[in-house]
């Protein structure tokens, strides 16, 4: 990573921490942290699984990834699968990588996303899809453990801005087809 990747990462780091957001963390410590969201989406659970896997390039916040594009990002949803961003010259970052893929229901990767890739850190996220009065239940858990120097619990509430943010951007992208 760049140093002007490193600066614009700390500076969003240090402006979502300024900011008030409405909490989702589960649970917290310095050894940890867990993010839950749960949500409807109108859409059958094919559909809304094939949206967050197939089409995540569509609704994910370009800030919030290396390259600057979120249609350099991708979703190999097969174990060993890769969450996986391109990036100039043939590079590429490793996000997560699939766990266990069933499609139309569960979706669980493992991996620091962001700056927690750079820490000694442990992290699963499971996002579990079941049809509801025709709709469906998205439940999103991410469960991040072990070291880092200031505490994870301190970066509990970033993490979860962007990912409370992301979540956010997936719904509204079922619904209309656009994430803004």
């Amino acid at each position: 990573m760049t140093k002007r990747n490193c600066v614009l990462i700390s500076l969003a780091l240090m402006a979502a921490l300024a900011t008030q957001v409405e909490a989702k963390v589960a649970d917290s410590s310095s050894g940890g942290f867990t993010i839950k969201h749960t949500m409807e989406v109108e859409a059958s659970q094919a559909g809304a699984f094939q949206a967050f896997v197939e089409k995540i390039g569509a609704w994910w916040d370009p800030q919030h990834t290396y390259s600057g594009s979120s249609a350099n990002l991708s979703i190999d949803a097969r174990p060993n699968g890769c969450f996986c961003e391109r990036l100039r010259s043939n590079g590429g970052i490793a996000h997560m990588t699939v766990l266990y893929a069933d499609p139309g229901r569960t979706l669980r990767m493992s991996g620091g996303l962001g700056p927690l890739q750079a820490y000694a850190v442990s992290a699963a996220m499971t996002v579990q899809f079941s049809e509801v009065a025709n709709r469906t239940l998205v439940d999103f858990t991410y469960t991040v453990g072990g070291y880092v120097p200031q505490g994870l619990d301190k970066l509990a509430p970033v993490v979860d801005k962007v990912l409370v943010e992301a979540m956010g951007r997936f719904e509204r992208f079922v619904k209309s087809g656009k994430p803004e």
